[in-house]
């Protein structure tokens, strides 16, 4: 059995729906807290922000820090970490099913996450075997594309992704976003691509979209 991340949690009373936000790169569960109260949602939703497990990172010359996986060339889309990238999805899994014993449907979660949260958001939810709500990207891009295919499960084929990315982002180029949504298209899946004019970072206009298709997936 897969031990279960420590987790931020913010609840509402009697929560039938959950979203869980996976932080980026050096940061920790409390990262994306803040975004709660900029949201605007008909329903009470559970919000779970897990932190990632310390590990060093080659690109940051070995520094130990939260991380989902394994960075180990500048360019993030190179050498990548596959058994660090499976090692995450199975945590991520874990928490998936905490929801659901909780009550929660599957159908009723998000899954998300931003940078390298948003890179296992999108490796675990193609993958899982139960139909989620969405899968939210933000400031991210598809792993593993050359298994993507092969492991893809048709529970999710209709499962709508949303992406968004700062047209000027130094860290994960925009360009590879938009790999990111061709490679989904072309897999069928409903994958949109919101840019906007920032860096590696949210703004309030994103935010404002966010909440509007968070109350569209969750009616």
């Amino acid at each position: 059995m897969t031990d279960l991340l420590p987790c931020v949690e913010i609840d509402s009373n009697d929560s039938t729906h959950s979203i869980i936000w996976l932080h980026g790169l050096g940061a920790d569960g409390h990262d994306f807290e803040p975004i709660v109260d900029e949201l605007t949602l008909k329903l009470p939703v559970r919000f779970v922000f897990p932190h990632a497990p310390s590990m060093p990172v080659t690109v940051n010359n070995g520094l130990t820090m939260p991380a989902w996986y394994d960075i180990k060339a500048a360019q993030i889309d190179n050498l990548q970490d596959e058994t660090g990238i499976k090692k995450s999805q199975q945590l991520i899994l874990a928490l998936i099913e905490r929801e659901i014993d909780r009550g929660v449907k599957s159908s009723n979660i998000i899954l998300a996450g931003f940078s390298q949260g948003g890179a296992i958001a999108l490796h675990t939810g193609l993958r899982y075997d139960k139909p989620l709500a969405g899968i939210m990207g933000l400031s991210t891009y598809l792993p593993l594309v050359e298994s993507v295919k092969k492991e893809i499960h048709d529970a999710n084929r209709n499962t709508p992704i949303l992406l968004a990315h700062g047209a000027h982002d130094p860290i994960i180029p925009f360009e590879l976003a938009e790999k990111t949504n061709i490679c989904l298209n072309q897999l069928g899946y409903a994958s949109e691509l919101h840019p906007y004019v920032m860096e590696h970072s949210v703004c309030p206009e994103e935010i404002d979209m966010i909440s509007d298709w968070i109350n569209e997936r969750f009616t």
